[in-house]
């Protein structure tokens, strides 16, 4: 079992910063690669950016390339989204997410609460 925490979103204007976190416990969060999704009303959870077991690969959905960070500290058993220069399209509930990554990421079924972005134009 893995339990998900997310924070850090909110109500920001375009071309703002938020900078979301998520903590996680109950296994060994440096076992599984960490990753961020998105979903809004209506659509399909959409994966926004991956990160690999120690942090030397990131691999990033084309929306949101040169704009949004992943990154992990093992230590503190978080994984973090810098999200800049924001859009009103970045408007979702974000989720962090453990899984494989290997090339492409393949999430397990274990999920927090989220957090809410809303971006103003």
């Amino acid at each position: 079992q893995v339990q998900l925490v997310e924070s850090g979103g909110g109500l920001v204007q375009a071309g703002g910063s938020l900078r979301l976190s998520c903590v996680a416990s109950g296994r060994t969060f440096s076992m599984y690669a960490m990753a961020w999704f998105r979903q809004t009303l209506g659509k399909e959870r959409e994966l926004v950016a991956a990160i690999s077991k120690g942090g030397g690969s990131t691999s990033y959905a084309d929306s949101v390339k040169g704009r949004f960070t992943i990154s992990r500290d093992n230590a503190k058993n978080t994984v973090y989204l810098q999200m800049n220069s924001l859009k009103p399209e970045d408007t979702a509930v974000y989720y962090c997410n453990p899984g494989e990554y290997s090339g492409r990421y393949y999430s397990y079924d274990y999920w927090g609460q989220g957090t809410q972005v809303t971006v103003s134009s």
